[in-house]
């Protein structure tokens, strides 16, 4: 009797531990699956990066491409140009950029740093622009003025309107997603003309570097923001 008990026992303990050891195979299984999955979805989401960086870099590409065929640049036509149909925006391309010319007249009243509600609505579809066709490439948002002296407003001199004036367009992008850390400002103020025309010259251009240099640090161009 008391060998039958032992024997009943052992085969109870048996049976016992072969549960155990299935119930830990099976979390073991559980979490190898988990991790399994994790892995597969990790994996999914790099190939939809190098996907993304791909199309980027074809898109640059035929831009440099465009760029290299025209010499020394000039403005974009058609297919190429991004910027095309935006109001008060004109695409230009040159060595290593592309840059989109915003009319100042557009953008500000006469004097004043205040974005106009009917620039905003340009400004969102280059923000469109930069995010999708541009998506890594490092931003120079800069400010152009006229010849004029100051005189009206408060500010100091032409170039610390033209950097108020990138600064707030800079601010607006950054509000419509694109990351600040790709956006630089610049200030050239009546030193950089573009004709003959203080309407055309005074502007902001948003340039887009397509060589991956870093933002332009030009001291004589640069104002810091008080």
């Amino acid at each position: 009797m008391r060998i039958t008990r032992m024997m009943a026992m052992g085969l109870l303990l048996a049976a016992m531990g072969m549960t155990g050891c299935k119930n830990s195979l099976k979390t073991e299984n559980e979490n190898l699956a988990a991790e399994n999955k994790t892995l597969r979805d990790q994996l999914a989401d790099r190939n939809s990066a190098l996907d993304s960086c791909d199309q980027e870099r074809k898109a640059l590409n035929q831009q440099l491409a465009e760029v290299r065929k025209g010499g020394s640049g000039g403005s974009m036509a058609g297919a190429n140009n991004p910027f095309s149909g935006i109001p008060g925006v004109t695409g230009s391309a040159g060595p290593g950029e592309v840059t989109a010319s915003v009319d100042s007249d557009l953008l500000f009243d006469s004097g004043k740093t205040s974005l106009k509600p009917t620039a905003k609505k340009s400004l969102d579809q280059v923000a469109s622009v930069l995010k999708s066709t541009y998506g890594s490439s490092s931003i120079r948002v800069s400010g152009h003025t006229d010849s004029d002296p100051i005189k009206k407003s408060h500010f100091p001199s032409n170039y610390h309107l033209g950097f108020e004036r990138a600064w707030a367009v800079r601010e607006y992008l950054i509000s419509k997603g694109v990351p600040s850390n790709r956006l630089s400002l610049a200030s050239y103020g009546p030193d950089a003309p573009k004709g003959n025309s203080k309407p055309q010259n005074r502007r902001v251009e948003i340039v887009v570097l397509l060589n991956g240099a870093a933002p332009m640090s030009t001291a004589s161009a640069n104002t810091e923001r008080n």
